[in-house]
Parts: C-alpha cells; sequence; structure tokens
C-alpha cells in the first residue's frame, strides 16, 4: 500500500504547467519507484513484454504489456484494447492498487478530479528505442486525461499540437517524474526521442513507461 507520507510529500512538489492542459510534476513518482517496479516483474511473468507489429507491418521499437480491466495491443488487423491477452490467451495482470493511486492522485494534483483508469499500458525502451509522433485515440472517452509515468534512464519527450506537423515543445523527463494531460490536449501529438546508452540503479540500461488511461 501507499502511504500517506509518501503522497503527502510528493504531493509538495511543483505542478509545472508546460502548455494549456499539459503538466508536469517532477520526481512525483521517485519514491514509490522500487515498488512500482516490482509490481513490474510480476505483471511480466504473466504478461510477457513483447515488440507488437504495426498495422503496416512494422514491429515497434519498445516492448509492450499492460495491466488492468483491459490492455492496448496492435497487430496487422490494427490497433485496440482487448479483454485477454492475445499472446497467453488469459486475462491482462489485475491492476495494482499502488498503480491506481499513484495515477489517481497525479490527476488530481493536475486539476482531473475524476479521472480513474482502467487500463495501463507499460512501455521497456532499450537503447536506440523510440516512439514517433503519435496520437492516443483508441479510447472512447477523451474527457479524461492521460497519466504517463517515467522510470529508469532519461529520455526527451516531445509534445506538439492536434496537427502531425504542428511545432513541437522538447520536455527532458527523468527517473520518478510524471506528466499529465487531458481537455483539448488530450488528443495532441506526443512521442519521445531515442533512448540514449546508460545506466540506472533501479533499472539498468532500460527507461519504462506507465501510460494510465480511461479505455472504455
Amino acid at each position: 500500500m501507499i502511504t500517506a507520507d509518501l503522497f503527502a510529500e510528493a504531493n509538495q512538489l511543483q505542478c509545472e504547467q508546460i502548455l494549456p492542459e499539459v503538466f508536469l510534476l517532477r520526481s512525483f513518482a521517485l519514491q514509490m519507484a522500487p515498488q512500482i517496479l516490482n509490481q513490474l516483474d510480476l505483471i511480466a511473468a504473466q504478461s510477457p513484454f513483447r515488440r507488437m507489429q504495426t498495422p503496416g507491418g512494422f514491429f515497434m521499437s519498445a516492448a509492450i504489456t499492460n495491466c488492468g480491466d483491459v490492455g492496448w495491443h496492435s497487430d496487422r488487423q490494427g490497433y485496440r484494447y482487448s479483454e485477454i491477452d492475445p499472446q497467453t490467451e488469459q486475462a491482462w495482470p489485475v491492476m495494482p492498487e499502488c498503480f491506481r493511486e499513484l495515477a489517481e492522485t497525479a490527476a488530481r494534483q493536475s486539476g482531473f478530479s475524476r479521472f480513474s483508469p482502467d487500463v495501463c499500458l507499460i512501455n521497456r525502451y532499450e537503447v536506440g528505442a523510440k516512439m514517433g509522433l503519435h496520437q492516443d485515440k483508441d479510447e472512447k472517452d477523451f474527457s479524461q486525461p492521460i497519466v504517463s509515468v517515467s522510470l529508469g534512464l532519461p529520455i526527451v519527450f516531445q509534445f506538439g499540437g492536434p496537427k502531425r506537423n504542428d511545432p513541437v515543445q522538447r520536455i527532458p523527463l527523468q527517473h520518478g517524474d510524471v506528466i499529465v494531460w487531458g481537455g483539448a490536449a488530450r488528443r495532441y501529438y506526443h512521442g519521445v526521442l531515442t533512448l540514449k546508452p546508460g545506466q540506472h540503479p533501479l533499472t539498468g540500461s532500460y527507461r519504462y513507461n506507465l501510460t494510465f488511461r480511461q479505455a472504455r
């Protein structure tokens, strides 16, 4: 369980508005990181990380798994959510309560008081992996925000606008940082630049990204 002291200390940290309805909470997940990473090991043991294929036949450079009521996945048939992990043919792992509390607290801190995620999409980046500019648009309710948690090696996050060719703002992310976006920004293009070599004491040569959404 998450202690009140952890959240009380995290809530003293500044919530910086970097764009309209886009908020950066520096080090918000820092103290909880060991607990989160322990849970990630359990999730991956049930639904392993895998590089998913895009509808165009390419493979994503980041490895992906999920936990929650549903999970996001991709193949030649398209992008979608499902209740069953197509690789294991079992239900996705249950979302740990500490994940849910972290996401909901970060959302409230950013002004989104009714957020209740039903899925956590987990990306594992190794050196050389990246995520091109894209929109998160497979969810049914775009009034709900996205909460994105960074763990491990640093990376540069890119946040653009409603069109792919809109100017982007580059935001360096460190271990424990959280970004929350919603409202009109909910469907803005975003991504991360290529992960550079390094070693983190908790994650080694990897960076993990947890994105919480309300899919249904």
